[in-house]
């Protein structure tokens, strides 16, 4: 083990291009304890079945008194915790209510009828490179596509995109280490803030005049459990537009770059486009766009793997470790779109199962079909390419490529 502490190793930002032997390194312990009460663990089965245990809470206010959580998006009292940092029941019912116009039950073909504006936004995004045989495919693809396709789920108008934008990206330096921790709490709440007073203007726009949108379906919505209140439509909307995009613009990017870093993959999906499924499960595993869950509270003492972990702990779920867990998948570190029985943690487990799954899935699989279609003899520019400073939410911050040519859409 270095002579850095757990926690300092997987947040270095020097291994951020390839964490995975660092998580290996720790794997050889399914739970390892930081000095700084952080326990980090590591290995798959422990991690699938604490996503599972109720005895696992997501509400920092169960951490022991006088501990302060580490990567955490800071909430303030302006802007109370979305329902992913809550615990049954309260988070169960706002998330019921953020479901009922976003999937099954109540609205089941909700994300299946996007599919033809999601082809139609990525056709017209590659189109709208003309005939530039370099590009950057984070900035001119995989941040505009999902991006486009939340703001008009939500109802976020066109031109207010690079506005959302910019407020968004305050929220999400929360997610990374910083030198001055109460400035960056500072930012992130200032973040949050505005981006809340955004959204309360917003709502209440679509209170007055309802579309066909998720902000008007929930302000207008008469189901039985009620209406979210402004705070909590406020607090749902901003995990909505935050992990209805980074988390996708990840899941691109780090497909692109995987693929053409794998040749066989590559030209596997161009001739066999009905694989993007199995791919994109693949990638999941491989190149987890969500590497860390770090806000995670023991309710009791539990014993993992040996370990007693004691009552109000911290607990850092190591995902990408466990999607490289040899003890669950055979020759872990191979990328294999063919994988059988590929059940990653890449949208964890349990009650806080990733939420917008299956728009993330699709979005994946559109924008990974129709670029490998497309390009010509793509080419990285630089590998590794420059990531983002967040080790939770991994990914390169630009990808630039080059290509001979951009086929015409089908």
């Amino acid at each position: 083990m270095p002579s850095s502490s757990p926690v300092q190793m997987i947040t270095d930002y020097a291994i951020r291009a390839d964490p995975y032997p660092s998580f290996a390194e720790l794997r050889r312990t399914p739970v390892v304890r930081d000095d700084s009460g952080v326990h980090l663990v590591t290995t798959y089965w422990e991690i699938r079945n604490l996503l599972h245990d109720p005895r696992i809470s997501s509400d920092a206010r169960n951490l022991a008194p006088g501990t302060q959580p580490q990567l955490s998006v800071g909430d303030d009292e302006a802007l109370p915790p979305s329902f992913i940092r809550l615990d049954p029941p309260e988070h169960d019912r706002l998330r019921r209510l953020a479901m009922r116009p976003f999937g099954p039950p109540h609205s089941p073909r909700r994300i299946h009828d996007m599919h033809g504006e999601l082809v139609r936004i990525v056709t017209g995004l590659l189109d709208g490179l003309g005939g530039e045989d370099r590009f950057d495919v984070v900035d001119d693809f995989a941040y505009p596509f999902p991006v486009a396709v939340i703001c008009q789920l939500l109802g976020v108008p066109r031109d207010d995109e690079p506005h959302f934008r910019r407020m968004v990206d305050a929220v999400v330096a929360g997610l990374s280490p910083a030198e001055d921790a109460a400035e960056q709490r500072r930012s992130v709440q200032q973040g949050r803030l505005e981006l809340g007073q955004y959204l309360a203007g917003l709502i209440e726009e679509h209170r007055r005049h309802p579309g066909d949108d998720m902000l008007s379906a929930w302000v207008t919505d008469e189901g039985p459990e009620g209406r979210m209140s402004l705070v909590e439509l406020i607090s749902t909307a901003v995990l909505l537009l935050i992990a209805g995009h980074e988390t996708t613009v990840n899941l691109i990017t780090n497909g692109v770059l995987t693929l053409l870093r794998q040749p066989a993959a590559l030209q596997r999906l161009r001739e066999h486009p009905l694989t993007v499924a199995d791919t994109v499960e693949e990638l999941l595993r491989y190149e987890p766009p969500v590497q860390i869950l770090p806000q995670r509270t023991t309710l009791a003492d539990i014993e993992v793997a040996g370990t007693i972990i004691p009552k109000g702990a911290q607990i850092w779920l190591l995902l990408a470790a466990g999607n490289r867990d040899p003890e669950r998948f055979p020759d872990p570190d191979r990328f294999d779109p063919a994988r059988p029985d590929n059940q990653h943690l890449g949208f964890g487990f349990g009650v806080h199962a990733c939420f917008g799954a299956p728009l993330a899935r699709l979005e994946a699989q559109v924008a990974l079909t129709e670029i490998t279609r497309r390009l010509r003899e793509p080419q990285l520019v630089e590998d590794p390419p420059p990531y983002r400073p967040s080790p939770v939410l991994r990914g390169p911050r630009h990808l630039p490529i080059t290509c001979t040519a951009i086929a015409p859409p089908a």
